[in-house]
């Protein structure tokens, strides 16, 4: 059970993470929208970004009918002018053409910053320069591509672990502020993740978000990936979290995400019926208490009016969330039910996708491409084998379009004798 009230955050806190986190400082006008197929590019964050799949799923389940198309192409410890790759390894635009790509997501600037302020200057070289090599290429065969450039995130202070915290977050900044320079300069999309991140890491009541100052943990990638998604998408619709309301003493409901109806009581149960419009928010993967801006954006359901006692809430049969009828008053979140559990098996499917254009991209055992172990009979197998991984990279990429069903389910809060 998680209360949402439950936050030691200060209200000064809470609203400026509300600002930093809200749609209020998206993309005036994202190059993301519904039908188009992205490729994103860098470092190990962007490379990260495959194996939760948080980002992913956001984007994948915001247009269900025109879903967007990613294939992720980060590669661990890449900086703009180290980008180095084994021999014979696909070049990057043929890799971009076969995607049909229209939009490129770029993730640099960690590694560059420890240069500190010298680096400056050519970091704004080498971000000009591939920009360059971008610019008019027309990936998709009819519309010139699109970029989409993403600060590095902060640096977390983990006491000994994370020396140097103020002068690596002063160089990071720098790096950032850099980054947003040539990207007004150049016309391009540009998301700042240091003020963000930094803003979450600096209360000290907080989940570290990294572990080790600088690589994200499922729990900084669940995080992160909310800040991205908001930014990418500013005030649409399918932006918001599932909000239910119901007034056990008025049998009314109202919602947003969802759609309430036939909402009756007898003695000390409640019952109704809520019909899914929108995806569910993907569960948190934490049972600690969030920061509060972080709380307002999952799945919550406020039961004003219920008789003094603990209650727990059943959705088609299955044990969801219990609260007392003071915590049902202030409102709980609801991250448990089938239909979260639905999300994360799609997250699941994404994740799995994403590990099949791995295997067909990335080869893991390069000896036996350009090695003394090319010509034996695993070697001679190799290049049928990734054309195989990438049919079932695409298969599965067309099963995602689906998403997940929505479906009317009856919902009922009775007295918990647990």
């Amino acid at each position: 059970m998680h209360n949402l009230m439950n936050t030691r955050l200060s209200t000064l806190l809470i609203a400026t993470l509300g600002f930093l986190l809200g749609g209020v400082t998206g993309l005036a006008d994202s190059p993301i929208r519904s039908g188009i197929r992205i490729a994103i590019v860098g470092n190990t964050f962007a490379d990260q970004l495959r194996s939760h799949g948080y980002l992913e799923t956001l984007l994948l389940q915001h247009w269900r009918k025109e879903p967007v198309s990613i294939r992720n192409l980060g590669w661990a410890g890449d900086m703009l002018s180290a980008r180095d790759r084994p021999t014979n390894f696909p070049t990057e635009e043929s890799t971009l053409r076969e995607h049909q790509t229209d939009v490129i997501i770029a993730c640099f600037g960690m590694g560059e910053s420890f240069d500190g302020e010298a680096g400056i200057a050519n970091f704004e070289t080498d971000m000009k320069a591939f920009i360059a090599s971008h610019r008019g290429k027309q990936y998709n065969d009819h519309s010139d591509v699109r970029l989409i450039l993403v600060s590095p995130i902060a640096y977390e202070n983990l006491g000994e672990l994370t020396p140097k915290v103020a002068s690596r977050n002063r160089d990071l900044k720098r790096y950032t502020q850099a980054m947003k320079k040539v990207a007004d300069g150049e016309d391009v999309s540009f998301v700042d993740l240091f003020e963000p991140t930094n803003a979450l890491m600096t209360d000290r009541e907080a989940l570290p978000l990294t572990t080790n100052g600088i690589h994200l943990s499922e729990y900084g990638y669940w995080a992160v990936a909310r800040i991205l998604y908001e930014r990418f998408i500013e005030n649409a619709p399918g932006n918001k979290a599932w909000q239910l309301t119901i007034d056990a003493k008025a049998k009314k409901g109202d919602a947003a995400g969802l759609s309430v109806s036939k909402v009756s009581s007898s003695r000390r149960e409640l019952s109704f019926h809520v019909t899914e419009e929108s995806s569910p928010s993907l569960p948190p993967p934490t049972d600690r208490t969030l920061p509060g801006a972080l709380a307002l954006r999952r799945d919550a359901m406020v039961v004003k009016n219920l008789q003094p006692g603990k209650y727990v809430l059943m959705v088609d049969g299955e044990r969801v969330a219990s609260a007392s009828h003071e915590e049902w008053a202030e409102g709980v979140a609801i991250d448990d039910s089938p239909a979260h559990r639905d999300a994360e098996s799609y997250r699941a499917e994404v994740n799995d996708k994403n590990l099949q254009f791995i295997y067909s991209w990335k080869a893991l055992n390069q000896v036996h491409i350009v090695g003394e172990r090319r010509n034996s009979s695993s070697g001679r197998a190799l290049p049928a084998e990734v054309i195989a991984f990438k049919k079932l990279a695409d298969q599965k990429d067309e099963a995602l379009n689906r998403g997940i069903e929505l479906k009317t389910r009856e919902w009922r809060l009775i007295p918990d004798t647990n």
